[in-house]
């Protein structure tokens, strides 16, 4: 409901896709973060949990690179945890 009231709102999107993460439907939540991403080119958890969503996906490209922008944009949570596991990809 809160989308279709306002589709410019990147905290409904953001929050949407926690939900579809929090279900295990990946597609949907990443598809969900990335508009996230499009309304607030700032958002650093819509990164970061799109890194996570990516990287359970196995698509670690894509994790890195979400991961390295959420580290530029201040949160290197997310590229810490990838570097751990070893799973940065370039």
């Amino acid at each position: 409901i809160a989308i279709k009231e306002d589709p410019n709102n990147a905290v409904s999107y953001y929050s949407r896709g926690l939900t579809y993460d929090n279900l295990g439907d990946y597609r949907k939540a990443i598809a969900d973060f990335t508009q996230a991403i499009k309304i607030d080119p700032n958002d650093i958890m819509a990164y970061n949990n799109r890194a996570g969503a990516y990287a359970l996906q196995e698509n670690y490209k894509k994790a890195t690179q979400d991961a390295k922008k959420a580290c530029e944009l201040g949160d290197c949570q997310g590229l810490q945890y990838l570097g751990e596991k070893k799973l940065i990809r370039d």
